[in-house]
């Protein structure tokens, strides 16, 4: 039997807040055999479990803010619904809406920073309403230091956070407004500025937050997005949201070079973060790569599945917002080289528990780095012994 939670909501505010919440049927409950923390604080970032996690955060543009996500026409666009964000929102439970924190909330329901409220794009917004999601609406790579700045800052004086001592979990997905803004200034939004504003803002992380994971989530496929077409209004703001995508000819130059850009800031991302370059003994920087070829939702014939795509033809809904969740999740708790990926969004995701044998958060093993240099001095010590016997 289907649980279903009541609440009323007057008719004309349905197009702005969407169907409420407290209203959709649950989802089914989600737990693992072992949700308990560590029995003392790691010291590790190798070996943090998901109840260690006393914070979490977000960096990012609109699709972190989660612009009209879970409204119906065009007067939701203003809204930014952060309490159902995909890697920060803090509506309900996670049987009410999927996110990283509802998850992170079932290991540690006492866990610092989720958003708990919407705010209207443009207005000054407080903790008190964004929570710890301190993305940016229209924010390029090149703001998100001043997000990471503004999140030091708030870290460091916010009531109840041990800034040395707990351990943090941000996630930081950025750069799809780089790419929409390629055509208006090849060298401000080119690959090479991508790059060395993310080391700047990795940098910046490493350097001052103790006790922190970060993820890094890979920028989407952005092609497909020309395809989401409604005859309406809103629909006409995919124009100005991304204009270097959405208005060249299909199979034109200008086309083909704002995709090939796209590729290349998914390549050169992931040269960036492959090796230790971002890891330290309480740091690590992880590529969490599963939508790097993720393709839209489709229906059976064929056709693109619009309940996934707000009013404006360019934003996820909150269906979209929950498989984004679930695939950040997994990816989590699967090692480099066996992260599942996502091919389409239409087919769900199963959230995974944390192995029995792993039930860590998978970092990069910091003693990888050594290992070739621990092999070579055990083959010379090898070498050596076998020389003084052969002498012998």
């Amino acid at each position: 039997m289907i649980e279903i939670h009541k609440k009323h909501q007057q008719p004309e505010e349905e197009d702005v807040l969407g169907p409420d919440f407290l209203q959709r049927a649950l989802h089914p409950p989600f737990s693992c055999p072992d949700m308990s923390p560590s029995p003392s604080v790691p010291t590790s970032v190798e070996f943090v479990r998901p109840a260690d996690v006393k914070v979490i955060a977000a960096l990012g543009d609109s699709l972190t803010t989660a612009i009209g996500a879970n409204g119906s026409t065009i007067a939701a666009i203003p809204f930014e619904f952060r309490q159902v964000s995909w890697s920060i929102g803090g509506y309900g439970t996670y049987q009410n809406v999927i996110t990283l924190a509802n998850i992170f909330k079932l290991f540690n329901p006492k866990l610092l920073g989720p958003a708990p409220k919407m705010t209207l794009n443009g207005l000054p917004a407080t903790i008190n309403e964004t929570g710890f999601n301190f993305a940016v609406t229209g924010h390029n790579t090149l703001n998100v230091s001043d997000q990471i700045r503004h999140m030091i800052d708030t870290f460091r004086s916010y009531p109840g956070l041990n800034f040395q001592e707990d351990w943090k979990v941000v996630t930081m997905l950025i750069g799809m407004n780089d790419i929409c803004d390629y055509c208006k200034n090849k060298v401000m939004f080119s690959p090479d500025s991508f790059i060395d504003h993310m080391t700047q803002a990795l940098d910046l992380m490493m350097n001052e937050i103790p006790r922190t994971i970060v993820n890094v989530v890979q920028i989407l496929p952005m092609k497909p997005l020309r395809e989401v077409r409604r005859p309406t209004l809103a629909c006409q703001l995919q124009k100005s949201f991304c204009s270097c995508l959405v208005l060249p000819k299909e199979d034109s130059p200008e086309l083909n070079e704002v995709v090939e850009a796209n590729y290349e800031f998914q390549r050169r991302l992931k040269e960036l973060l492959h090796g230790d370059r971002f890891l330290k003994k309480d740091f690590a920087v992880v590529l969490q790569p599963y939508l790097e070829k993720a393709q839209p939702a489709r229906l059976p014939d064929g056709k693109l599945d619009l309940s996934f795509f707000t009013a404006d033809c360019f934003h996820f809904t909150l269906k979209g917002h929950e498989e984004l969740a679930k695939g950040l999740w997994n990816n989590m708790f699967q090692p480099e080289g066996k992260k599942g990926m996502i091919e389409i969004l239409s087919e769900p995701i199963k959230p995974i528990c944390p192995p029995k044998e792993h039930p860590y958060i998978y970092t990069r093993p910091r003693s990888s780095a050594a290992m070739p240099r621990q092999l070579s001095m055990d083959m010379v010590m090898l070498i050596s012994l076998l020389s003084v016997l052969n002498y012998l």
